[in-house]
């Protein structure tokens, strides 16, 4: 049924022309006077006669009375200033329009106008169908008609009601103009007109009721009631205008034309609302909030939408700019407010009973109201297809915003998101794969809401079912944020659990690039840092996996950040360091390493890990003995794998440097020397061709000279690896590697040292010739290395009970000393001098005869005398 009063203003009659004043009368007198100057041929002097109207109009007098004013101008002036609408001269249209606007402004009834206002405006503006005449080619004359057209909506209202199909005609064309202040102003004048709506119903049923007896009331109401969805394709068009301004317009139209016409039309701008969320200026993301929240609180078909509109509003909480997220969250927390009120009865339970914040809630998170919680969880089954389906796309800014949107979902959702937790946890293993940290981050936040809300029995069976399938560092950092929003009273159950899944090798060792190896580490820091001193029932398995990682990272960071967990992990056990994990766990860890030992090879996980306990377990390793040493001998034979053999034994030298600390600590070392002696070290010290057998050869007497100089052996255990290793040491003195040469050269030195004269003359006479080759070495230090050991071992000899048993050896000696004697490098003479007096003293006449058979030969003849002088002043030994 119409409104009081609204039937009788729209069909209310005119008056007659001899009821109007004499003031009326005086004007139209002034006006006839005047409007004959409209239809001269000359521009001047139309524009002169509507220059005159102007002045008429606006100065005081008859004009400025409403009801003097509406007869002269109904009759007179209006339908002539139309037709100046169409005149050639700009000029004249502008003052057409000025005067058109002035008179609506002063009439009593501008509502009379429109039957001839309303096609004049939509001529101008859009063209008659078919189009006789161009539209307005002026920008500044056709923002004029619009504003026009919006003062006719502000002044006229329900009147509009039987021209609206001029008017939308008009608003479709402006809409889409080139001018933007034109297209601003459309949108305003939209707004206005759809605001005017429910009005306009009232009075196109009163005035449709009163002309039709038949259908055509219920045929135009439709008509009405569907021209607002004519206005919606030219307003989406000008949602993405280059201006701000007018986008922002266009967003407040929609919202007015949706809120007040028909709100089908949703389904429609949906798309380009959400766009708008990730416009770069914050006053549209502001607008695309206020007016989604006004839908929500004010649509009549809200409920329809609840599902389509809740997610545009609820992703301006995570706007970069304050003001619209508190203008989001307030219009948000409304929403439900207005919706927990409407649903009181069925609310009624959970209103008066309600329980308290979780104590394990968030922090810094608020609590979204009763409303909040139950409109997402209601309609949570309808938004997060969609949302799986965004947060993949290949936009970058779609999936920033789906992953932010998911979380706050999730935070009201609460417990209800065990509902849906397949497809959640589905969804966050594969957003976390994404290269956008924003996304990844976001996904983490959403899992660690899982934690919260989820009872771990549920989420830890679905995701550990899936990394058993499938593993993946996904998967692991969604685990990891998960634990870490589970409380410390609900994790700890499941704390062993997780931890003997976690070291099982289908997932600690299923990768070794460092992101998995990341992420599984922050598996076992989300159990310490959450279950504290309970992670004593699970403290193997979690050094198991810091193990591997440590073992398999690539890089320095990582393994330091292992290295800080372990401290970490000893910490909440209660002992001092690591190294006390080590002691604690190194049996177990190693009989589970070992156990494939056979089997191993350069690339082995479980070989990597072993050289990590070898290396870091410090004392503890003293401990365990019984299965480092049987493991080495298996492992370090010719026939196995070369490059296995060169990491063990890099790793075995670089204990044994550190022996008393490391291998030896309990001082059980020296009874597995024979088994390192006879069984590791000497098949690796046999000559074999080929590059890589020269590198182990090198790596073999890098490992002697470690066990030699670390201070572990005895002069007899000592003298018991010179029995065993010195024949096969020798040898290594021809190897083409420089190292090889020098580290031999200062063993067979450590060897003489430790056994005095008390080595076989036999074996002791063999030395000498090797080590004088070595005199020719391109190599200073291997020289200066050989001089040294020659210095050794004519000690030796002076030390032996029959001296004379090596005259000719020594003799010989002294004759390829004293050419050496002439070398080009000053070290290397002073180097050989001094071995020289060093034998001088064994058989000083040898020594002298052979001195002055070739000193006439030197270039050095200076070394000689000196050699002579030290004869001579050194008693002979013999």
């Amino acid at each position: 049924m119409a409104a009081p009063g609204v039937a009788e203003a729209v069909a209310a009659p005119h008056p007659a022309e001899g009821a109007e004043t004499a003031e009326a009368v005086e004007l139209s007198r002034a006006l006839s006077r005047l409007l004959p100057g409209l239809e001269a041929d000359s521009k001047p002097g139309r524009r002169h006669a509507l220059e005159a109207l102007r002045r008429a109009l606006e100065e005081p007098g008859p004009a400025a009375d409403p009801t003097a004013f509406q007869g002269p101008w109904s009759r007179l002036l209006l339908p002539r200033l139309l037709r100046c609408l169409s005149d050639p001269a700009e000029g004249c249209r502008a003052l057409a329009v000025h005067l058109l606007d002035l008179g609506l402004r002063r009439a009593a009834r501008p509502r009379d106008a429109l039957p001839r206002l309303l096609p004049a405006l939509a001529a101008r503006l859009a063209g008659p169908e078919p189009a006789r005449r161009p539209p307005e080619a002026c920008e500044e004359l056709r923002l004029a008609l619009v504003q026009l057209l919006g003062l006719a909506v502000d002044l006229c209202g329900a009147a509009l009601a039987p021209h609206l199909d001029d008017a939308l005609r008009a608003l479709r064309c402006s809409l889409l103009d080139p001018f933007a202040a034109v297209r601003r102003e459309s949108c305003s004048c939209a707004a206005a007109l759809a605001q005017a709506t429910p009005e306009l119903y009232l009075a196109a049923w009163t005035v449709y009721c009163s002309c039709s007896k038949d259908l055509a009331w219920e045929r135009k109401g439709d008509h009405f009631h569907m021209q607002s969805e004519s206005l919606i394709g030219p307003l989406m068009q000008t949602i993405s205008h280059q201006h701000w301004k007018v986008r922002v317009a266009a967003i407040e139209a929609t919202g007015a034309a949706i809120q007040f016409g028909n709100g089908k039309s949703v389904d429609d701008v949906l798309s380009h609302f959400a766009q708008r969320l990730f416009d770069d200026v914050p006053q549209v993301r502001r607008a695309v909030a206020s007016v989604v929240g006004g839908w929500l609180l004010c649509l009549r078909d809200r409920y329809s939408f609840f599902h389509k509109l809740i997610p545009l509003l609820l992703s301006s909480l995570n706007d970069e700019v304050p003001e619209v997220r508190q203008l989001a969250a307030s219009l948000w927390e409304d929403v439900g407010l207005q919706w927990q009120k409407e649903n009181e009865e069925d609310l009624k339970d959970k209103l008066d009973f309600a329980p308290p914040t979780p104590p394990h809630y968030p922090p810094h998170e608020r609590r979204p109201v009763l409303g909040c919680r139950e409109l997402v969880f209601r309609n949570l089954s309808k938004i997060l297809p969609a949302l799986c389906h965004d947060i993949t796309d290949w936009v970058v800014g779609t999936r920033v915003k789906s992953a932010q949107l998911l979380r706050v979902l999730l935070l009201h959702a609460e417990d209800h998101a065990t509902q849906h937790l397949e497809v959640v946890l589905r969804t966050l293993f594969q957003a976390c794969t994404d290269e956008e940290a924003a996304v990844v981050q976001s996904c983490t936040r959403s899992a660690e809401l899982v934690g919260t809300f989820v009872s771990p029995e549920v989420f830890l069976k679905l995701i550990l079912s899936t990394l058993k399938k499938t593993p993946s560092a996904s998967g692991l950092l969604v685990l990891a944020s998960a634990m870490r929003g589970c409380p410390r009273e609900a994790l700890q159950p499941h704390l062993a659990a997780v931890a003997t899944e976690l070291a099982q090798a289908h997932i600690c060792q299923a990768s070794e690039n460092d992101l998995y190896l990341e992420r599984l580490l922050l598996c076992v820091q989300a159990l310490v840092s959450v279950c504290h001193e309970d992670c004593g029932v699970a403290s193997l398995q979690l050094m198991d996996v810091l193990l591997t990682i440590v073992a398999l990272a690539g890089a320095t960071g990582l393994r330091d950040k292992a290295q800080e967990t372990m401290d970490s992990l000893a910490m909440v056990e209660g002992v001092s360091g690591c190294q006390d994990l080590y002691r604690k766990h190194i049996g177990p860890l190693l009989e589970r390493v070992t156990a494939s030992h056979l089997d191993w090879t350069a690339h082995s996980p479980e070989l990597l890990q072993f050289s990590v306990i070898v290396a870091q377990s410090g004392p503890a390793l003293g401990e365990a003995l019984p299965h480092v040493v049987p493991t080495l001998r298996a492992c370090l034979q010719p026939s196995q794998d070369p490059q296995m053999r060169l990491k063990l034994f890099s790793i075995l030298s670089t204990v044994l440097l550190r022996a008393a600390d490391t291998i030896n600590s309990q001082g059980q070392f020296p009874s597995y020397l024979e088994t390192v002696t006879k069984d590791i070290l000497a098949p690796n010290l046999q000559w074999h061709a080929g590059r890589t057998a020269a590198a182990i050869r090198t790596a073999a007497v890098s490992c002697l000279w470690a066990l030699t100089s670390s201070e572990v052996l005895s002069a007899e255990q000592i003298r018991d690896v010179q029995e065993t290793l010195m024949p096969q040491v020798l040898t290594t003195l021809e190897e083409d590697s420089k190292m090889t040469r020098l580290i031999s050269c200062r063993i067979i030195n450590t060897f003489l040292k430790t056994s005095g004269g008390m080595t076989d003359p036999e074996k002791l006479i063999k030395i000498y010739p090797e080590l004088l080759k070595r005199l020719d070495d391109v190599s200073n230090d291997v020289r200066m290395a050989a001089a040294s050991t020659l210095v050794t071992w004519l000690q030796c000899v002076k030390g032996a009970n029959a001296k004379s048993y090596y005259q000719s050896s020594v003799q010989y000696l002294y004759r390829e000393l004293l050419v050496h004697l002439d070398d080009p490098e000053r070290a290397i003479q002073d180097a050989i001098l001094e071995v020289l007096k060093e034998g001088s003293g064994l058989f000083p006449d040898l020594l002298v005869r052979e001195t002055e058979a070739v000193i006439h030969k030197h270039r050095s003849a200076t070394y000689c005398e000196q050699l002579l002088q030290h004869v001579q002043a050194v008693p002979a030994t013999q």
